[in-house]
């Protein structure tokens, strides 16, 4: 038999969990010195908000437009 799996009930949704750790990753990279860490930081952080956008996006009702 398998490992027992662990379930966690979420009490935020995806989108605001999303942008929240785009915050945190943006006030990390503006802590940070120039360089690859800010980029990775910051490329991250855009990362969490097309996430968000895009689950907004799927969760809305009627055809709406990417942009």
């Amino acid at each position: 038999m398998g490992s027992i799996r662990y379930r966690v009930k979420q009490t935020e949704t995806l989108e605001a969990r999303l942008e929240k750790r785009a915050k945190e990753l943006r006030e990390q990279a503006s802590a940070s010195n120039p360089g690859a860490k800010k980029e990775a930081l910051l490329k991250l952080a855009r990362e969490a908000d097309m996430g968000a956008r895009m689950a907004e996006w799927l969760l809305s009702t009627g055809p709406q437009s990417t942009t």
